[in-house]
């Protein structure tokens, strides 16, 4: 057995809370390296936590200005030569695209970390991997994503989440939502299979548990009728059904509903509420509008259509809850003039080109960030929810 296949199978007969330590282990008996740092970033993407007992001396590292920041943001190694001769090497730990943390790594001098990295690499994807699956028998990881305490709603639904990227050679889905440690009633979630790829972006009317509930039941409603093999407008409408049932009216979820046919581009679309769409092609930002429908639970026996829509390669697309495009400017006397408009209004317009080169994964945040500015650091009034979605289309096919 080589030495890489001797760690994976290390890492799966290791009890869950010690990867991180087996890890360590293999790294310093390969290449006699120091001190080994597993990080997770937080639920705000803003620091990288620490999971072991070596990076708690140090504490949480800043994303936008740290080595391991610098790993984390490009996906790529970072190396820190020392004084000494040797070298800290920063490596990014993602799962199909999903950004977990950094694994920062010290080696002895003399240090050319260069011909390491391929296998330094390989550890970190089956660190990720191995993260993933242990995060069903411990705390640990989730402990480390933490920079602050959760609140019970917000504990509830990133537990629903999917994950924060998704992927593949046709796409790369990305997305993220304010107040972090406090979300409410926005969620999100993505399916991919052979054919398709699957988005609800969703918003639970209300605060706190009631919101958290209600999107629970709203999310595993449309995951159910998915799995179930029913096309948009059966998914709604089941989702619809099982929402009027247990409130009766009283309590309603907006939704946006896509699903890509991964081998033609063709979108069907399904509009049940508030989250709005804009599409970015080149430079030119636009929003694409849809027939609102009701939203889901707000009547009995609603009867869903569906739109569609075809992207193109190249194509970015923005999704944004309510909470994003109609927020106002901060307090006047904090914001300038041009900023009396909500944001959806037209400042999001203007600054998506901006973004252009970022990935998919990064774009949430950073829109997330514009929004704090404009609103000139006042609180969020609203959940706020962005998901991002680049189309690469099929591999190999023009068009």
């Amino acid at each position: 057995m080589d030495r890489f296949a001797a760690l994976q199978q290390a890492l799966r007969s290791a009890p869950p809370h010690a990867l991180a330590r087996v890890v360590a282990e293999e790294l310093r008996d390969r290449y006699g390296a120091g001190r080994v740092e597993l990080r997770m970033i937080d639920y705000g993407m803003k620091s990288l936590q620490p999971v072991d007992g070596h990076a708690a001396e140090t504490g949480p590292v800043s994303v936008h200005d740290s080595p391991q920041g610098r790993a984390f943001g490009s996906q790529e190694p970072f190396t820190v030569q020392q004084p000494d001769g040797g070298a800290v090497v920063h490596l990014p730990v993602t799962l199909r695209g999903d950004r977990l943390g950094t694994l920062s790594v010290e080696l002895p001098p003399p240090a050319d970390p260069g011909g390491l990295l391929p296998a330094l690499r390989q550890v970190c994807e089956a660190l990720g991997h191995e993260i993933l699956v242990a995060e069903r028998d411990t705390d640990v990881f989730l402990l480390a994503r933490r920079a602050s305490r959760l609140t019970l709603a917000a504990e509830m639904q990133w537990q629903l989440l999917p994950g924060r990227t998704c992927v593949r050679d046709e796409f790369e889905v990305g997305a993220h939502l304010e107040p972090a440690y406090a979300i409410r009633g926005d969620s999100f979630d993505w399916e991919a299979s052979e054919r398709y790829l699957t988005l609800a972006v969703t918003n639970g009317m209300g605060e706190g548990i009631e919101a958290a509930l209600l999107t629970n039941l709203a999310t595993n409603a449309l995951r159910n009728a998915r799995r179930a093999g029913l096309d948009l407008a059966g998914q709604a409408t089941l989702a619809d059904q099982a929402v009027y049932a247990q409130y009766r009216g009283a309590a309603y979820v907006s939704v946006l509903l896509l699903r890509f046919e991964l081998a033609t581009g063709r979108v069907a679309v399904v509009d049940a509420g508030s989250p709005r769409l804009w599409r970015i092609r080149g430079r030119d930002v636009v929003a694409v509008p849809f027939d609102h429908q009701l939203p889901l639970g707000m009547f009995e026996d609603t009867v869903y259509a569906e739109e569609s829509f075809t992207v193109r390669p190249g194509d970015r697309l923005l999704i944004g809850s309510d909470g994003v495009y109609d927020t106002p400017s901060g307090p006047a006397e904090e914001a300038p003039p041009d900023r009396s408009e909500k944001y959806g209004e037209r400042a999001l317009a203007r600054s998506l080109p901006g973004h252009r080169l970022l990935p998919a994964g990064l774009v949430p945040a950073a829109v997330l960030r514009e929004l704090a500015t404009y609103r000139a650091e006042a609180p969020l009034q609203d959940d706020a929810l962005v998901m991002c979605v680049d189309w690469h289309g099929t591999p190999g096919k023009a068009g």
